[in-house]
C-alpha cells in the first residue's frame, strides 16, 4: 500500500512538472507577443489540465509558480501586477479544476461544470487582485478593464480551453490515465 501511495505521489509529480514545463515553452508559440498570449491563454491550457490530472493542490502549485517563473526568467509577463495576478489567478484554475472534477460526474456534463466553474472563478479572482494591486499603487481598474481582461480579450482562449480539455480530459479517461470514480 505505501508502495502505491509513494508511486502515485511520485507520477503526480512528474506529471506537474511536464505541466509546468508547458505552461513555460507553451507562450513561446503565440511569439512572445502579450496581445496574442492575452487572446489564447497558452499557459492556462496545462494549468487546468493539472488540476484534473493530479488534483487540485498539484494544480495550484503550477499555476501559480508558471507566471512567475516566466516572469523572474524572461521578463514576460511583466512582474507587477500582471504576472502577480496571473499567479493567483491560475493558482485558482488549477485548484478549482481538480477539485470540482474529483467530486463531479466524470461525465461531460461534469467535465464542463468543474472547468466552466474554474475559469469564471478563476477570473473573478484575477479582477479582484488585479483591483487590489492596481488600487494600492494609485491607478485605476474600471469595471470596464475587468470586462475586457477577463472576458472580451480572452474570447479566443475561453473557445480553445472549452474545447480542447473535455476532449483531452475524456481522452485521458478512456485511456485510463486519470481516475473516472469520485
Amino acid at each position: 500500500m505505501t508502495t502505491t501511495k509513494n508511486s502515485t505521489s511520485i507520477k503526480r509529480m512528474v506529471i506537474a512538472a511536464l505541466m509546468l514545463a508547458l505552461a513555460y515553452i507553451l507562450p513561446n508559440f503565440t511569439g512572445n507577443i502579450p496581445q496574442i498570449g492575452n487572446m489564447l491563454l497558452p499557459m492556462h491550457l496545462p494549468t487546468i489540465l493539472c488540476g484534473y490530472l493530479c488534483g487540485g493542490p498539484w494544480g495550484a502549485a503550477v499555476g501559480f509558480i508558471a507566471p512567475l517563473m516566466r516572469s523572474a526568467i524572461l521578463g514576460m509577463p511583466p512582474p507587477f501586477p500582471t504576472a502577480i495576478s496571473m499567479a493567483v489567478e491560475m493558482a485558482v484554475y488549477g485548484f478549482m479544476s481538480g477539485f470540482l472534477y474529483r467530486r463531479l460526474p466524470k461525465t461531460l456534463g461534469g467535465i464542463y461544470a468543474s472547468l466552466i466553474s474554474a475559469m469564471l472563478i478563476g477570473r473573478v479572482v484575477w479582477g479582484v487582485v488585479q483591483l487590489a494591486l492596481l488600487t494600492s499603487s494609485g491607478t485605476e481598474f474600471p469595471f470596464s478593464a475587468f470586462v475586457a481582461g477577463a472576458f472580451t480579450n480572452a474570447i479566443p482562449g475561453i473557445i480553445l480551453q472549452l474545447v480542447a480539455i473535455p476532449i483531452i480530459v475524456l481522452a485521458l479517461q478512456r485511456a485510463n490515465l486519470i481516475p473516472q470514480e469520485g
